[in-house]
């Protein structure tokens, strides 16, 4: 007996609602990039492996799918190699691919490569697939798609400010209300490191510092400790786990907290000068909030940072986030190119948007009408009223076999086609179409442009 077929963890199929769901979601976020001005452009699936590598710090090496070079990959290893199972030294070898992680780094190989070719600052947005081998749970997948918007050959803070202004578009034309779009600033958090005295764990710090809203305090404390940073130090952190009040009250505690950093303490005045241009121009749905224990674990965030999470009482991550970034770029040997840039994470945007029921149900709508068919000669005068139709921009079909007439209206009952268009004889001597609406089962005797006309007035 042939084993049921299954597809890996953290992958999925989409039936057709899911993927009109999705393309709904797409066709806001791809319509708000171009209002901005951002335009599009593709990269590959897979990049050279030292292009990924190296680019998302420790945690995010490991979370790197490699892809086996062809052929027979252990051939060229040599024996004592392979036999001191040293799985960092071997990978190297045997993978020279692996696909993208997220499309920041490719972002940055493509503006290197392209640079002679690129009128900057340059705007782009990229829709399309990464994969990460982290452990699949609710709204965290192996396999999903990422809409990226950034911005190089600019150090203006105004990006920053028109990237919170993007967030709040999508997120208002999705009907989402309540949205929290985080800020915070890796030098605000390079200075803090500092002024604790744990400047040379600025890493740990950080990645620590981020899990607070999954570990709680104790957690983030215990975690510090082990990375080696001491209590000492821990303990002059604690003013940021009661942090509150408005923005501008806690941009003046920052101010306090950093004064003996100035590396901090330019942070500070970015965030301030976000905060109070938005403040000024507004938003329409969502909030902005000033969250200084946002630390996000890439390494390459060097400016402001941005974190996106989903309005009160919907359990999820978040649904979005980017930041500043210095000298990207310099990594692939094209120096002082600063860009900035956010990311909208479509898979869990449509989970919080199915959960709170704001698909218009035009969006899973299907075709029109279903034409009957009863034969040969029925089934061609259906096709030429079809053909017009179509060009009318209404969805219609045939149904493709001449079989019995229930079936036909059981499969557009199961369809939900609201419409079952009958030709007979009758209606071919007459010239005529009998318009059937199954949900209340009137049905009318119509010419070919009043049946055009009552079929566009349902779309």
């Amino acid at each position: 007996m042939a084993q049921k077929p299954g597809i890996p963890k953290g992958t999925r199929d989409f039936s057709p609602e899911e993927v009109a769901k999705r393309q709904y979601i797409f066709r806001i976020i791809k319509t708000n990039f171009e209002r901005f001005g951002y335009q599009p452009i593709e990269t590959p699936s897979f990049e050279n492996a030292e292009t990924l590598m190296g680019k998302y710090g420790e945690e995010g090496d490991r979370l790197i799918f490699k892809i086996l070079n062809s052929g027979d990959f252990l051939d060229k290893i040599p024996v004592e190699t392979l036999s001191d199972k040293n799985s960092r030294q071997i990978t190297p070898l045997i993978s020279e691919k692996a696909l993208r992680y997220d499309l920041t780094v490719p972002f940055a190989r493509y503006v290197v490569q392209h640079q002679n070719d690129i009128e900057f600052p340059f705007k782009r947005y990229q829709i399309q697939p990464v994969w990460r081998a982290d452990r699949p749970q609710k709204g965290r997948f192996r396999e999903f798609y990422q809409c990226d918007a950034d911005v190089v050959g600019s150090k203006s803070l105004w990006q920053e400010v028109e990237l919170v202004q993007l967030y709040d578009s999508v997120f208002s034309t999705l009907g989402l209300e309540g949205v929290t779009i985080k800020i915070n600033n890796r030098k605000v958090l390079s200075g803090i490191a500092a002024v604790i005295g744990a400047g040379d764990k600025l890493i740990d710090f950080t990645v620590a510092l981020d899990k607070l809203d999954k570990i709680g305090e104790e957690g983030v404390k215990k975690e510090m400790t082990e990375k080696g940073i001491s209590a000492e130090a821990i303990e002059k952190l604690q003013p940021l786990f009661g942090f509150s009040g408005t923005i501008e009250e806690k941009l003046d505690q920052l101010g306090l907290l950093l004064a003996g950093s100035a590396e901090g303490l330019k942070g500070v005045d970015e965030l301030r000068f976000i905060c109070e241009k938005i403040a000024a121009l507004g938003l329409d749905k969502s909030v902005l909030d000033l969250d200084v224990t946002l630390a996000r674990g890439l390494n390459y965030y060097t400016g402001a940072i941005f974190e996106v999470a989903p309005p009160n009482g919907v359990s999820m991550g978040s649904i979005g986030g980017g930041g500043r970034y210095d000298d990207l770029t310099g990594i692939f040997g094209l120096k002082d190119m600063s860009g900035v840039g956010i990311s909208f994470g479509l898979d869990r945007i449509y989970l919080v948007v199915e959960a709170l029921g704001l698909f218009p149900a035009a969006v899973t709508a299907t075709s029109k009408a279903l034409f009957v068919n009863y034969g040969e000669t029925e089934a061609l005068y259906a096709m030429k009223a079809i053909m017009n139709l179509r060009k009318s921009g209404v969805r219609t079909e045939l149904y493709p076999d001449n079989v019995k007439v229930g079936k036909q209206f059981q499969h557009a009952d199961k369809r939900q086609i609201p419409f079952v268009v009958i030709v007979g004889d009758q209606e071919i001597k007459e010239g005529k179409f009998t318009l059937k609406n199954l949900a209340t089962g009137h049905q009318d005797s119509v010419d070919f442009s009043q049946l055009e006309m009552m079929l566009t007035d349902e779309q």
